[in-house]
């Protein structure tokens, strides 16, 4: 095992315990001192890992909670999930500002734009659809419907919106030129994410298999396996230096592959259940997994 692979985060530092039934999502803010979690108890919660503190619960949600976002200045979250809903936080009060509407189907997965002004969500009724954080209006600014299937992953940059699809189709939307590009995959996708040199594009698919492709030309630069997907949605992701692949497994293990070449390079039970998310930090050696056990676990 090379020295780079050998600091990977292994060994449990805390469990971050609350939720009251599956964790479906966490995520580190942007500079990665905070967390957000969902879940099947209809709430978010904000935590500080590296003390195991919950600052914060967010309640309004009426059914599970599938994701939830923060803004790059930590001022705002935004969480969405099976009630149709998506609600925009103010984070230091726990006041929801506005209730975006438009999907007629469970919302999959939100994002802020790099500006923390638009919100883009990804629904069960194959759109995806921008909101206007700046605007009273709590109607789509955009729609995009040329899915076959559920929509389960959405992305930003500063001029893409990239999603991922059961039908199994990455598409790619450039806001400025109005084209839509597409990747077919073969197998449905339930998450995408964006390497930190945003050149690449990773994408877990339910045939336990993630992929990587070259955001730009779609090509299909590698394929990581070993893993189990074939029936829920699970975030994948790579490490802050975007030399490993990490990604979690319904049998509650979580994998890291290496980038390049693609073998195991390591592998562990994280988790007694399927493990729903991963999330690596912005600068340092630590990993948070969320999990169908009801826990969030912070690893360094």
């Amino acid at each position: 095992m090379s020295s780079a692979a050998q600091q990977l985060p292994r060994s449990e530092s805390r469990t971050l315990s609350g939720h009251e039934g599956a964790v479906l999502a966490v995520r580190f803010n942007r500079d990665g001192n905070y967390c957000l979690s969902c879940g099947k108890d209809r709430t978010v919660r904000l935590w500080n890992p590296h003390t195991g503190a919950l600052v914060k619960t967010y309640k309004s949600h009426a059914r599970e909670v599938r994701d939830v976002s923060a803004s790059s200045d930590n001022a705002k979250l935004v969480s969405c999930g099976a009630d149709r809903q998506i609600f925009y936080w103010d984070v230091a009060s726990g006041r929801v500002i506005r209730k975006f509407r438009g999907h007629n189907s469970e919302v999959n997965s939100v994002k802020f734009n790099e500006h923390n002004t638009v919100v883009l969500s990804a629904g069960y009724d194959r759109t995806v659809r921008a909101f206007d954080c700046r605007s009273q209006s709590s109607d789509p600014i955009q729609t995009i419907d040329t899915f076959q299937d559920s929509v389960m992953s959405v992305n930003v940059t500063g001029t893409e919106i990239i999603a991922g699809s059961v039908d199994g189709t990455v598409r790619t939307f450039d806001i400025r030129m109005g084209r839509e590009s597409v990747d077919n995959l073969g197998h449905p996708v339930n998450c995408i994410s964006l390497s930190n040199d945003r050149n690449c594009l990773l994408a877990n698919c339910l045939d336990s298999t993630v992929r990587l492709l070259d955001k730009n030309s779609g090509e299909m630069l590698q394929e990581y396996k070993g893993h189990i997907c074939k029936s829920t949605k699970m975030d994948c992701c790579l490490t802050n230096d975007d030399a490993f692949v990490v990604g979690g497994s319904e049998d509650g293990f979580v994998f890291f592959w290496e980038l390049v070449d693609a073998p195991i390079v390591a592998s562990f039970r994280a988790h007694s259940s399927v493990v729903t998310s991963v999330s690596y930090h912005p600068t340092k050696t630590c990993m948070l997994t969320s999990s169908v056990d009801g826990t969030v676990r912070v690893w360094t």
